[in-house]
């Protein structure tokens, strides 16, 4: 005992008074994160930085000490590269992290080739559910193409304290609730949609039974047939696979309902609990109209005619007067441009019927009548709120609590189930948010696939770090106007 106090008491005064300081400042960093985290067991691990700074006993430099050059060199990168991992998987997970915008939802106001840089303290960071993960990578490695993670351990959901709140209008990046379930082979799907839409389609051409029971158990037989078919044809859909939480896909939105409120959609203008919401300075809509030379205008005619209204590429269609296409979104800066040209005629806003899109909740959204201008009212769950678990309740609320509730819920025999046991009614554990593109008539929202709840916010996005026009545009494809510029508005 007395040689091993010796030793150690050698080892702590043979340290320079620099590396004494280096510990200390590492040491109140680790002390303030680990108040931050609230969990003081972390603190234990203050023991192996105190060996790693101060004691040496595990020899994680033995490397220096070899022979081989050629040793030193490549344990030398290995060091680099392991600490420079360490310290992004730190900072990706507690700080902030670049996100890239994939589609055209969010424009003008964010643009497809923008990359982000998304601050998580501002609503608090979570405590990563999946610890052991490649930080630069969300759920799969390139080249090789498989899982960037391991699935164990998995953590309990925990979220440390943010300065921050988030409020209708913010812009907030998210994982996707839809995809605790993907075929591979299908980009991004709402596999519950998906597997419906199949499953009826099976039904209506006599391939599957024509279910019964109640209208809750027939759209749940319906998406039954629907998953058996997409997993039995993997040449189609790619292997189905479960994901958690945070290694869902990340979207980003914008949030147009809080948990606890009432929100409608009228004519297009969001209500929330009946209150008329202000629209986002870009909000855009799809319109058709007749233009009486665009037969004889050129292919460079038609661009710059697109150009001056600000559509992108991928918005742009061969027949703007097509009554039964898709229309272009327009801002209405851009609307109010288009009723200028004295060529245009017939300008008419898309409308859309209830057997146009399969919304949310699928089971009682067609019934309903609900579109994409004209959904709800719909109450958010809140934390601590209590719902009725009759049909008008399992058909609103169900799919929620099954997939992002911690409880097992099922519906039987015109009965809901909660772990087993029937259930009248269901208290919510978590908040949740409804959450829309600004591309209103072009965006998969929460009118598709329904609540965002609070385990699968991210953060807020806070600046866009670089932009690269997907057109080719600019030098180098480069919007070098949009190099650190405001993402929030």
């Amino acid at each position: 005992m007395n040689k091993f106090l010796e030793d150690f008491k050698a080892r702590v005064t043979a340290n320079r008074p620099s590396r004494w300081a280096r510990f200390g400042f590492v040491s109140l960093v680790f002390f303030a994160w680990v108040a931050w985290l609230g969990n003081w067991w972390v603190a234990l691990w203050w023991l192996l930085l105190f060996d790693i700074y101060i004691t040496c006993y595990i020899p994680f430099t033995w490397w220096k000490k070899s022979k081989s050059a050629a040793v030193r060199t490549v344990m030398g990168w290995v060091d680099a590269i392991v600490y420079a991992l360490v310290l992004v998987y730190f900072v990706f997970a507690f700080v902030g992290q670049n996100y890239q915008i994939p589609s055209s939802s969010l424009e003008k106001t964010l643009l497809t080739g923008d990359y982000l840089w998304v601050n998580k303290m501002a609503y608090g960071p979570r405590v990563p559910m999946t610890p052991i993960h490649f930080p630069l990578t969300q759920n799969t490695l390139p080249i090789v193409n498989t899982r960037s993670y391991i699935e164990q351990p998995q953590l309990a959901y925990h979220r440390l304290a943010g300065y921050d709140t988030i409020k209708v209008g913010d812009i907030v990046v998210f994982n996707f609730p839809a995809g605790d379930t993907v075929a591979l082979k299908q980009q991004n799907p709402d596999i519950y949609a998906m597997s419906r839409m199949i499953g009826e389609q099976m039904i209506a051409q006599g391939v599957a039974p024509k279910p019964e029971g109640d209208a809750i158990e027939r759209d749940e037989r319906a998406r039954a047939y629907g998953m058996a078919y997409i997993r039995s044809n993997p040449d189609v859909f790619g292997e189905v696979i479960g994901r958690p939480v945070d290694r869902r896909e990340n979207y980003v939105k914008r949030a147009v309902g809080l948990p606890g409120q009432t929100f409608e959609i009228r004519g297009g203008e969001i209500y929330n609990d009946g209150r008329l919401m202000p629209a986002p300075e870009h909000v855009q809509f799809n319109y058709t109209f007749t233009h009486s030379r665009w037969p004889q205008m050129t292919q460079q005619q038609r661009a710059d005619f697109w150009d001056l209204l600000e559509v992108s590429e991928a918005d742009r269609v061969d027949n703007p007067a097509d009554p039964n296409g898709q229309g272009v979104p327009l801002t209405a800066a851009s609307l109010k441009r288009l009723n200028e040209m004295p060529e245009v005629s017939s300008v008419r806003r898309c409308d859309f019927s209830p057997y146009d899109n399969f919304l949310f909740p699928l089971a009682t959204s067609m019934d309903a009548g609900w579109t994409l201008d004209d959904y709800g009212p719909i109450r958010i769950p809140a934390k601590g709120m209590t719902v009725k678990l009759d049909a008008d309740g399992w058909a609103t609320y169900g799919h929620t609590i099954n997939h992002y509730e911690p409880h097992r819920a099922e519906w039987r025999n015109g009965q809901a189930y909660i772990d087993g046991e029937p259930a009248r009614s269901y208290t919510f554990e978590m908040d949740y948010y409804f959450m829309m593109g600004d591309n209103r008539h072009k965006s998969l929202d929460s009118r598709f696939w329904g609540f965002v709840p609070e385990d699968h916010i991210v953060g807020r996005p806070e600046r866009v770090l670089i932009s690269f026009d997907p057109d080719g545009k600019g030098f180098l494809g480069i919007r070098w106007n949009r190099i650190f510029r405001n993402a929030r508005n």
